[in-house]
């Protein structure tokens, strides 16, 4: 272990100094895909386009990704010697975290504060979410030359809103039994009344006309709120014409620890996941070792998990077939494609709780930098077989890592992941992730050595898979 003489800390893990890169710049799903599609362009990945006829102009060798809706991303890389019928190994990821999102109409305000409206994404610990900085970041839909429209991507770096707490001499008991009613008592405030006295009216901009159109926002939301958005954007508030806003805590995220040992930060749960398979499959095409024939490589990563999937961008939609089925056309091909592929759904796990390791099955504690978790559940809320954990066994052997084991206690509900809802595909899938803590949490806590733990896994599976696939069968 590297140790920095001044001192006498051991150094950060490395890759987990360029993760605390990512997860800083990616407070949205938006921002996540776009920072993986800069990753993957860095590494010679070319972008496709869905509505093109991309299959028809592959290359041997060749590195490609695509997006949908700016949410979700497909990368992969064809073998030198690849024909249509042969499998894909995908590591499956998702990229959107429980968090607060304004509403399409947000405009409150109450006593004297300029409040802003939003609604509650995934199961959150919002309790957590109470007086911390926070800011907004997400897509904003704006014209351009008056007659084109184009989704930019916005992020403001100064906090601007906070969810204050009540004082405990208001309430004697909050402090013992801290309950509040998320719809009533949850909604943020941005100022106070007296900055808006002087801010633009909230007519319609235009002239000044009352009358708003279809596409016109402006009477929806505080013209504040608007004015500092076309600030951030360069353009007139009258040029915004929708937005996907979500807030964010402006705390940067952060090593932490005696020996830099944990990561500190909000959505690990599941960009630990995506910024390692990214990576891995970035170093792996870069390396040139990956197979010359045999299965595709191939990352997924998939929005709205957190909320059921079921969306155009979810593990639910067409993403995976569509892709298998541009690869091998004909049934025949599609099905040879199915049986020789696998899915590593890689999503974070929890790691055994100090304070309350009684919420674990006796011989299921995994810890946080104790290695790769695999996650079995004989109700599947887990895809998890015996095949699937052998085959992660051995390609972890190859690296030199730990495996850990993952069953919830039979008095518990067991959460789930994209690994099920893909496997009605008839993948054979295997569900594994890294211990962490606080999960679902405004502010999260992992382990930094389970980041490269993560990536040296999936480039064992980009790099090993076909070989160890072609000495195992299964009928």
């Amino acid at each position: 272990m590297q140790v920095l003489a001044a001192t006498g800390i051991p150094a950060a893990p490395e890759a987990a100094t360029r993760f605390l890169q990512f997860v800083n710049a990616s407070p949205t799903p938006f921002h996540a895909v776009h920072n993986a599609a800069l990753r993957l362009e860095s590494a010679g990945f070319k972008k496709i386009r869905e509505k093109d006829d991309w299959e028809a102009n592959l290359q041997a060798g060749g590195r490609y990704y695509f997006t949908r809706n700016q949410s979700s991303l497909l990368a992969f890389t064809v073998p030198r010697k690849w024909r249509p019928g042969s499998g894909v190994s995908i590591v499956g990821t998702h990229v959107d975290s429980p968090n607060l999102r304004i509403r399409p109409i947000s405009k409150r305000s109450a006593s004297g504060y300029l409040q802003v409206g939003i609604e509650t994404y995934g199961g959150g610990i919002w309790h957590s979410w109470f007086d911390r900085d926070l800011s907004i970041a997400g897509r904003v839909v704006i014209s351009e030359s008056g007659s084109t429209y184009s989704p930019r991507l916005i992020k403001i770096d100064r906090p601007l809103l906070r969810i204050p707490t009540l004082a405990i001499h208001l309430e004697r008991g909050a402090a013992d039994n801290f309950k509040f009613n998320t719809e009533t008592e949850f909604t943020p405030i941005l100022g106070l009344l007296a900055s808006d006295l002087n801010a633009p009216t909230d007519k319609v901009q235009s002239g000044g006309n009352n009358q708003q159109t279809a596409s016109n926002i402006q009477n929806n939301h505080h013209s504040v709120l608007l004015s500092l958005l076309a600030e951030e954007l360069n353009v007139k508030p009258d040029e915004i014409h929708d937005f996907e806003l979500h807030l964010y805590d402006t705390q940067p995220s952060v090593l932490g620890g005696l020996n830099n040992e944990f990561i500190f930060s909000p959505r690990m749960d599941n960009l630990v996941s995506s910024f390692a398979a990214v990576e891995a499959l970035s170093e792996s095409a870069s390396s040139g070792l990956f197979p010359l024939e045999g299965n595709l490589n191939c990352i997924a990563l998939f929005n709205h998990e957190e909320i059921g999937s079921v969306s155009t961008s979810g593990a639910e939609s067409s993403l995976i077939p569509s892709l298998l089925q541009r690869l091998s056309p004909s049934p025949a091909l599609f099905a040879q494609s199915i049986a020789k592929s696998l899915l590593i759904s890689a999503d974070m796990g929890h790691a055994v709780h100090p304070n309350y390791s009684s919420k674990h099955e006796d011989n299921h504690k995994p810890r946080m930098n104790g290695g790769i978790v695999i996650k079995t559940n004989a109700k599947q809320r887990y895809a998890t077989d015996a095949i699937g954990t052998f085959l992660v066994k051995k390609l972890l052997e190859k690296q030199g890592g730990k495996v850990q084991e993952y069953e919830v206690r039979n008095d518990m509900a067991c959460g789930s992941t994209v690994g099920p809802m893909l496997s009605k595909l008839g993948l054979r899938t295997v569900d594994v992730g890294c211990g962490m803590l606080s999960m679902h949490s405004i502010r999260e806590t992992a382990g930094s050595h389970d980041v490269q733990h993560s990536i040296d896994l999936f480039t064992s599976f980009f790099e090993g898979f076909a070989g160890l696939q072609a000495q195992l069968t299964v009928d």
